[in-house]
């Protein structure tokens, strides 16, 4: 199946390293994110890539001309300031079979590709996304009725689901996207109101590289050789 990659946003809050790169080439473990990203779809059979270029698109470009890895590779420029959806609708013609597979350019996860994938072909929906828990950003405090702190819950895996990316889309889905829609905010509302959108839920490892402390978390984890998304070795 041909993969799509979401990868021309500026990255503002990582902007101490997307002034010279996009967000993309950002390194984890000496590799870009989107080497990481495309490494896990690989490894599940999907190697034919369409990457959505925009914000210094031409240093992906050169990144990928430089290594030789991934042999299938069509680069899209979508424009600089596009948003989710006119970086999808641009690509609609290098889409020729009924399903495709969308991912952020920022996040890593040991999901089973090819389950999300089975889930999707029996769910007939237009859209499956990768859902995962939200981990609360602080420690959960429990108090008793006297006001009395009993229990301290550092970070806890809270019992919402967010979505996660790692997306399996029917091409119907071009029939939503029109000029000056959002891909989360418009196309996907008006999916769930027409019960055309599924959750994949996941319980795996899941990381988006949003922040600073994000991109030294993800190197830390790889620093330390317990790498969950490193699913190819």
């Amino acid at each position: 199946m041909k993969v799509v990659i979401l990868c021309g946003g500026e990255g503002a809050r990582l902007s101490e390293y997307t002034v010279n790169i996009p967000k993309p080439l950002i390194e984890i473990g000496g590799k870009p994110i989107i080497w990481h990203i495309m490494k896990i779809y690989s490894h599940y059979g999907h190697d034919d890539f369409i990457l959505c270029l925009g914000y210094k698109g031409e240093k992906i470009k050169e990144y990928f001309h430089n290594n030789h890895e991934f042999k299938k590779i069509t680069f899209v420029d979508t424009g600089l300031k596009s948003n989710k959806a006119d970086r999808l609708r641009k690509v609609k013609k290098f889409i020729d079979d009924e399903n495709f597979l969308l991912a952020y350019g920022d996040d890593v996860s040991n999901v089973d590709i090819n389950n999300v994938v089975e889930f999707h072909k029996k769910s007939k929906k237009i859209v499956t996304i990768t859902t995962v828990n939200l981990i609360s950003q602080y420690g959960i405090l429990k108090i008793n009725e006297k006001n009395e702190i009993i229990e301290f819950k550092e970070k806890p895996i809270l019992n919402y689901w967010i979505n996660g990316g790692f997306f399996v889309l029917n091409k119907k889905i071009f029939d939503y996207i029109k000029d000056g829609v959002e891909l989360e905010d418009d196309v996907f509302r008006e999916l769930a109101k027409k019960r055309q959108i599924c959750a994949f839920k996941h319980k795996g490892f899941w990381k988006s590289m949003n922040t600073l402390k994000d991109m030294k978390e993800l190197n830390d984890i790889w620093k330390s050789g317990e790498i969950p998304w490193k699913i190819w070795m």
